[in-house]
């Protein structure tokens, strides 16, 4: 689990409003799955988001989640340092914290998170689906019992898969995903 995971109160499904009300310092990057944008508040990275954000802030906390990205995708960092405080639900905050024991490179089971976090595999994929801080908190590493399950950030499965090719060093897969507008 990354250090300095902090558990903060539950936003609702309008979290993005929120942030963006609140002003709170995000600072954006270009990534070969496309443009990202970090979210900081009370000195925590509370999200991660696609897309550039409109309004940019360099504090040194977003200067170096951007770092730690940047080596990411590059193949150089292995396991984020930053300090986490994503909004989420008592039981989202379970399984977003069994996630971050997942290793880079791994996988576990939907119904492995359910264990280890309690609840069901479907609960943990609604959990997964509501993760404010992807790539950061592997959601990405969850997979089914059966197949590749799902992925709601960036490209759906075409990010999921080029993320786990990333830590399977996987290189020939590893192309840019084209963005959708091309």
């Amino acid at each position: 689990m990354p250090s300095g995971y902090v558990s903060h109160p539950s936003l609702d499904s309008r979290r993005k409003a929120a942030l963006a009300f609140a002003a709170v310092p995000q600072l954006s990057l270009h990534s070969p799955i496309g443009d990202l944008s970090v979210s900081e508040q009370d000195g925590g990275i509370v999200a991660v988001d696609w897309g550039w954000g409109s309004a940019q802030s360099e504090t040194s906390l977003l200067r170096r989640a951007r770092e730690q990205l940047h080596a990411y995708f590059d193949g150089e960092l292995t396991a984020f340092a930053l300090p986490l405080a994503p909004a989420g639900t008592p039981y989202q905050q379970r399984v977003w914290q069994a996630l971050c024991a997942i290793p880079y490179g791994a996988t576990r089971s939907y119904l492995d998170i359910a264990h280890a976090a309690g609840g069901s595999p479907r609960s943990v994929g609604q959990a997964n689906g509501n993760n404010p801080i992807p790539i950061i908190i592997p959601c990405h590493r969850v997979v089914a019992t059966t197949h590749l399950g799902g992925y709601s950030g960036g490209d759906g499965l075409a990010t999921k898969r080029w993320l786990l090719a990333l830590e399977a060093r996987e290189q020939p897969l590893l192309q840019p995903i084209p963005s959708a507008a091309a």
